[in-house]
C-alpha cells in the first residue's frame, strides 16, 4: 500500500531511499468497513486521512436529509476543515465501501516533515490544488445546470457513477434522485 502512497508523492518529486523509508515509518495505514463513520458532527477531527482503496465521502445530516458535499477515492487526500481549525465538525465522514486508509496526525506529520522537509513543498501544492479544484467546483454549482454538472462529472469521474449509489450522486448535484433518473435518460437518447 505504501505504493500508492510513493505512486502520488512521485508527481510532485523524486523520492529517494531514506525518504521512502521515513515516510513508510509515519504511515499508520487501517482497513475500515463500509459504512465506518470516519469523522461525525460535533466532533473535532484530530487526523487527516489518504485514501489507498476505496472510497469516502463527506455530508451534511439537513433536516433529516443527507447533503454530499464530496467524494474522496485512490490516491486523494481527505483534510477536514475541523482539522485544520480545531472546531467541531459541521458534517460527517463515512466509509462508502471498505478502505485502506493512511492516516496521520499534526505531531506525526510535523515529524515526517522534520526527517523529510522536501514535502513541506508538496503539502502546499496538494492544498493549492486542492483549493482549486473547490472553488471549480463551486463555481459549477453557482453557473452550471443540473445537467451540465452530470456530464461534467461524467467526464471527469466516470468511475465514481458506477461506484456510488445513485441517490448520493443526485444529492452531490444538488437534485432529486427522479431529476437524477430523468437527466440520465434523456442523455441516453
Amino acid at each position: 500500500m505504501d505504493n500508492i502512497v510513493f505512486d502520488f508523492l512521485s508527481d510532485y518529486l523524486k523520492i529517494s531511499e531514506e525518504e521512502m523509508e521515513n515516510i513508510s515509518q509515519q504511515n499508520v495505514i487501517k482497513s475500515f468497513k463500509k459504512g465506518t463513520v470516519l469523522l461525525s458532527e460535533g466532533e473535532i477531527a484530530n487526523e487527516c486521512y489518504f485514501v489507498l482503496k476505496g472510497c469516502v465521502y463527506s455530508y451534511y445530516v439537513m433536516e433529516g436529509e443527507v447533503k454530499v458535499t464530496e467524494f474522496y477515492t485512490e490516491k486523494q487526500p481527505v483534510t477536514n476543515v475541523s482539522y485544520t481549525t480545531k472546531k467541531p465538525s459541521e458534517y460527517y465522514l463515512e466509509c462508502l465501501e471498505d478502505s485502506i486508509i493512511a492516516i496521520s496526525t499534526s505531531e506525526r506529520s510535523k515529524e515526517l516533515l522534520s526527517k523529510v522537509p522536501r514535502l513541506s513543498d508538496v503539502s502546499t501544492i496538494v492544498l493549492g490544488d486542492q483549493l482549486a479544484n473547490q472553488q471549480m467546483k463551486y463555481d459549477d454549482f453557482i453557473i452550471l445546470s443540473a445537467e451540465k454538472r452530470y456530464q461534467k462529472l461524467q467526464e471527469k469521474s466516470p468511475d465514481l457513477l458506477n461506484r456510488i449509489p445513485q441517490y448520493l450522486i443526485a444529492s452531490y448535484l444538488g437534485i432529486k434522485p427522479e431529476s437524477l433518473s430523468r437527466i440520465r435518460k434523456r442523455l441516453v437518447k
